[in-house]
Formats: structure tokens, C-alpha cells, sequence
């Protein structure tokens, strides 16, 4: 014969009676709590955020310093209308977000071999949960250290024509460039699963990039074939855009755009190309990650 509940609900022969709990998983929450963890993480090593300021600060005052005066003639063609401080400005600004953006597959590469990465994918959290609060916080830090570069180089002597809401602006427009290469990054360190090979992946691009773009020079101050790269180079979209902003005029010359009038003309076509390439590489990223297993990161 069985034995019957006890009143208080209980069962006297398996004890007190339980509920099966489930796990109700939201995007938002998933978001939330990797959201925090990265923002966590940063705060506690502090290091990587000054690591990733300190080149920028260096090229934005030793360009300044050492090619001011033939770098301004080159860009206003004999006329001192826009100081070299001012024009490099972007240029550094997007210099500070590949830096960052490519720390973020490092620290990846660090949940892996901490046995954290193995975790979360036998979790039930969304993989695309758990990457966007990871970039999220990232580009939190990515923001934060643009606006130094920012009030630095106005202390340099640098203006931003278009003011706080220009500074603002720059501040978006170097979100929006870096998360292609964010999710380059980290489609490196899901790849290779090794810190030295996502640094040296990722860093052997970043010179390369900066250099074959606008960031330095007007486009028609470079040679034939650095303006046949430039045309093709994420960079020269990044920088122009924040150009624009900063000058609060039409910079772009890789496309010609009339109708939409003003620095409008700069920023439809950029935007449009740095969208476009966060779409294509950020899926990647996430294509990467749903495919990781536990066997990949052992």
C-alpha cells in the first residue's frame, strides 16, 4: 500500500515534495550579465585600458609635434585655415578604437584557457547574448577612451567645429568602426585559441590599415597606389566620418556624393560602408561562436 501526502505536503516516503525549477533565459539578461562581467573585468585590470591609450597619445603628440608644419601646408595647400591638431584628431580617435578592438579577442582567448569560455557554451545563455554584452562593454571603454583623445587634442590646440554634440558624434561614429574589427578579433581567437597569435593577428593589421588610409594625409597628398587601397580601406570611412564631424564640412574624396548636401555627403556613404561591414563580420563572430564546442576548447 502506498502511503499518503501528509497535509503540509509532504510524502513520507521521499520526503518534502519539490517544484522543478526551470531556466528562463532572455536575450536582455544574457546581455546584462556578460554586460557587467566584461565592465567587472576591466575595472579590476586596468593595464589593458592604459596599454591600448598610450600609442595613440604618443603618435597624436609626436605627429603633431614633429610633422605639424609640413603636414599643415600639405593639407591646406599653402593656407593655414585647419591645424594639423585639428585634422588628426579623427585619425587618432580611430587609431584608439583598433587598439581596443583588438584586445577583444585577447580576452577570449583568456576565458578558454581559463576553462570560462568552455562554460558558457554548455550554459544556457545565447550565444548572441553572450557576445553582445562582451562587445558592449568593450565599446563602453572604446567611447570612454575616444573622449580622451578627444579633450586631449584640444588641449594640443585641436577644435571641434561642430562642438559637444560633434564630440559626441566622433565619440558613435568610433563605436560603430570598431565592431568590425572587434568581431575580427575575436573570430582570430576562436581560431587559433592562442594569445600571442590573436595579438600578433590582429596587431599586424592595424599599422598597415592606418597608414594606407586618409588618416594621416589628404588623399591626393598620397601616392597612386596608397589612393587605390585607401578607396577599399574601413579605415579611411572611419576616419572620414569623424573628419567631417570635427569640421563640420564634406571630406570625403574616395566617393564622390553630392546630393545629400554639407558633411552629409561624407557621412551617408561611410556610415553605410561601416554598417555594412559590422553586419557582415560581426555575424561571422557570432556564426563562430554558436559553432564552438566543448572539444574545441579543450
Amino acid at each position: 500500500m502506498s502511503t499518503p501526502p501528509a497535509e503540509d505536503g509532504t510524502d513520507a516516503t521521499m520526503g518534502p515534495a519539490t517544484d522543478i525549477e526551470t531556466t528562463s533565459n532572455t536575450f536582455l539578461g544574457d546581455f546584462w550579465v556578460n554586460f557587467k562581467r566584461w565592465n567587472l573585468k576591466a575595472v579590476r585590470n586596468p593595464f589593458v585600458l592604459v596599454v591600448s591609450l598610450v600609442q595613440p597619445i604618443i603618435f597624436l603628440v609626436l605627429f603633431t609635434q614633429v610633422f605639424g608644419g609640413v603636414a599643415t601646408q600639405a593639407i591646406n595647400r599653402g593656407a593655414a585655415s585647419i591645424s594639423y591638431e585639428t585634422y588628426l584628431m579623427p585619425a587618432i580617435a580611430m587609431q584608439v578604437a583598433l587598439a581596443a578592438a583588438a584586445t577583444s579577442g585577447v580576452g577570449l582567448v583568456n576565458d578558454i584557457e581559463q576553462g570560462m569560455f568552455e562554460k558558457v557554451l554548455v550554459s544556457p545563455m545565447s550565444r548572441v547574448g553572450v557576445f553582445a554584452g562582451k562587445s558592449g562593454a568593450e565599446l563602453l571603454r572604446i567611447a570612454f577612451q575616444i573622449a580622451i583623445i578627444l579633450v586631449l587634442g584640444v588641449a594640443l590646440g585641436g577644435t571641434v567645429e561642430t562642438g559637444f554634440v560633434g564630440a559626441l558624434g566622433v565619440m558613435a561614429i568610433g563605436v560603430l568602426f570598431a565592431i568590425w574589427f572587434m568581431s575580427l578579433s575575436n573570430i582570430i581567437a576562436v581560431i587559433t585559441r592562442d594569445q600571442e597569435s590573436t595579438i600578433i593577428g590582429a596587431n599586424l593589421l592595424q599599422f598597415p590599415l592606418l597608414f594606407v588610409s586618409t588618416a594621416f594625409l589628404p588623399l591626393e597628398a598620397l601616392p597612386g597606389w596608397i589612393q587605390t587601397v585607401a578607396t577599399y580601406n574601413p579605415v579611411t570611412y572611419g576616419v572620414d566620418a569623424a573628419r567631417a564631424v570635427i569640421l563640420d564640412q564634406d571630406v570625403m574624396t574616395v566617393i564622390e556624393v553630392t546630393q545629400f548636401g554639407g558633411i552629409w555627403n561624407t557621412l551617408v556613404p561611410a556610415l553605410v560602408v561601416l554598417v555594412a561591414l559590422d553586419v557582415v563580420f560581426g555575424t561571422a563572430a557570432v556564426v563562430m561562436l554558436r559553432r564552438a564546442t566543448s572539444a574545441d576548447v579543450e
